[in-house]
């Protein structure tokens, strides 16, 4: 414990003395991106951007650090000796006999003990706009306990608990139960946030485990089959229904495995999933070195690119999803993968995997753990939020072929831009000490929207926007800068162009407003910055 938490503020005093030792002589390069206009490259779904919530109880621990708080999905019931300190979320409690507070207290268990009940609160007013401002956010329930939850439905006859710590079990946990209550409290907040759920099915309901962590035996649908009835009884809407297979490797891509899978259910999948956790554990302590490493950030263009082969190659007409990508496993890192430095590998992530076809891209996690969108206590804000908003709100479902020369050190992404002609361009700089001015170049046929002259070609020609001066130069685009407060690449709070994003004293999420600029001038983006740049009066064959 104290050497992780060493670990973490000599990381922050590194980045700090980098970020001071550069000020006052940041240099400034010229860069160009180059963007193909003439097709997609991929396409994603119109919801692209995804987020998990997870199974796992307050007691789930990594590296002694127990990151997760109320954010699981079951009530938790915990019996507490009354009259002891109980750490817990925001602080420390101290229970005693009829005691109230944010924790409700229900039934006294002798004169000794009472009885905790612990949630999620769906009231939380941060929460339901956090989620409601995607329109929509598709979210996925599942993880790890998935496989361990048995439904409260008219076929399960023992009594309804949740979840317990047994080291020798599965997971660390015993199997929990979800209370039909809880699922009803649950679709009605998905109901009134505008979400679409993919809920994940107890696929080890019935098998046994070996010794060598395989399964065996046949999974029991009843209870699964049970509580998909009572579901679609009461009305409530599920996007999807996922089913992990119990010899599936870990829910990471195998190209084997996956050819294999992909071959024999041709006509049953609509969607095969992975997962992503490339950065290695959290509690590592080069998280930051990889995250900001543009070589290491390229390893992971493999999995996307063997995997849309795949799929390609076999008769299935089912698409690619990440359905859980956390970056670190086991929690991820406090302060990294929380912070704004995780936005660089969070924004690389979903452009990379959407220049390769993948159609849903879920984080891990939306509140839970070291790397949720949402704070795991007061549901504020962390600064991948912002940048998953900006992308659902700029980026559309066509993709575009897209590159960068300059420097290894600037990642650039195009997309067909959202609700609008245009385009939008994602440009990420991973260098501390180097401003660079981008120009943006296009191949092919393309044109100006609202003026007469148009450029066409036959032939593959680089054109760019019209110099400053010229009528064309009229043209406006607009940006969005993210930065760090303070430069600090650890820090929890995010700059839009130089003001703090934060949630207002109703809880409402702040409008993300960009900053105009003349189309002739070159993008600049800054050290350890990101800028997303709408351009809206290209107009591209492949926007069409």
């Amino acid at each position: 414990m104290g050497f992780c938490i060493w670990v973490c503020l000599f990381s922050f005093s590194l980045i700090s003395s980098v970020n001071s030792q550069n000020e006052g002589r940041v240099t400034t390069i010229s860069g160009s991106v180059w963007i193909d206009g003439n097709s997609a490259i991929g396409r994603t779904d119109s919801d692209f951007i995804c987020a998990t919530l997870d199974w796992w109880p307050p007691e789930k621990c990594d590296y002694g650090t127990c990151s997760w708080g109320h954010a699981s999905l079951l009530n938790l019931l915990l019996d507490i000796p009354l009259g002891i300190g109980y750490e817990y979320g925001d602080g420390i409690w101290i229970l005693g006999l009829g005691m109230e507070g944010s924790m409700p207290l229900s039934s006294l268990v002798g004169s000794n003990w009472c009885k905790v009940t612990i949630l999620l609160d769906l009231n939380n007013n941060i929460f339901l706009n956090a989620v409601k401002a995607f329109s929509p956010l598709k979210i996925r329930l599942g993880g790890s306990l998935q496989d361990k939850v048995i439904y409260e439905t008219e076929d399960h006859r023992q009594p309804c608990i949740p979840f317990s710590k047994n080291t020798s079990a599965l997971f660390g946990f015993t199997e929990g139960c979800l209370p039909l209550s809880r699922w009803d409290e649950l679709t009605n907040f998905f109901d009134k946030s505008g979400a679409l759920i993919i809920f994940g099915l107890n696929a080890l309901n019935g098998r046994s485990i070996r010794s060598d962590g395989s399964a065996v035996g046949t999974w029991d649908s009843t209870n699964a089959k049970s509580f998909m009835r009572y579901t679609v009884g009461k009305g409530y809407k599920i996007y999807g229904w996922e089913l992990a297979t119990s010899h599936s490797p870990g829910g990471f891509f195998d190209a084997n495995w996956f050819k294999e899978f992909v071959d024999k259910t041709t006509k049953s999948l609509d969607v095969i999933t992975h997962h992503i956790y490339n950065l290695g554990p959290g509690v590592d302590e080069h998280l930051v070195d990889r995250i900001l490493d543009p070589s290491y950030l390229d390893g992971e263009a493999d999995t996307f690119r063997r995997l849309q082969a795949t799929l390609k190659s076999s008769p299935t007409s089912a698409t690619a999803w990440v359905g859980e990508a956390g970056g670190a496993y086991n929690s991820g890192h406090n302060l990294v993968t929380n912070a704004f430095v995780f936005s660089f590998w969070y924004l690389d992530q979903l452009g990379m995997s959407a220049a390769y076809d993948t159609k849903t891209y879920c984080r891990q996690s939306l509140i839970g753990g070291n790397y949720g969108l949402l704070n795991t206590t007061t549901f504020v804000p962390n600064p991948d939020y912002y940048s998953a908003l900006l992308w659902q709100q700029l980026m559309g479902r066509n993709v575009l072929s897209t590159s960068f020369s300059g420097t290894k050190k600037i990642r650039a992404y195009a997309h067909c831009a959202k609700n609008s002609q245009g385009i939008t361009l994602l440009l990420i700089n991973l260098d501390n000490a180097t401003t660079v001015q981008t120009e943006v170049t296009f191949n092919g046929i393309w044109k100006v929207r609202n003026y007469k002259h148009k450029h066409h070609s036959h032939k593959t020609k680089i054109i760019r926007l019209p110099p400053r001066g010229s009528k064309m130069s009229r043209m406006e685009r607009m940006e969005y800068h993210l930065t760090a407060n303070g430069g600090n690449l650890h820090s929890q709070i995010m700059l839009l162009n130089g003001n703090i994003l934060s949630v207002n004293s109703t809880g409402h999420i702040p409008l993300l407003e960009p900053v105009s600029v003349n189309s002739s001038e070159p993008i600049t983006i800054a050290p350890f910055s990101i800028v997303f740049a709408q351009i809206p009066d290209v107009v591209l064959p492949a926007c069409s």
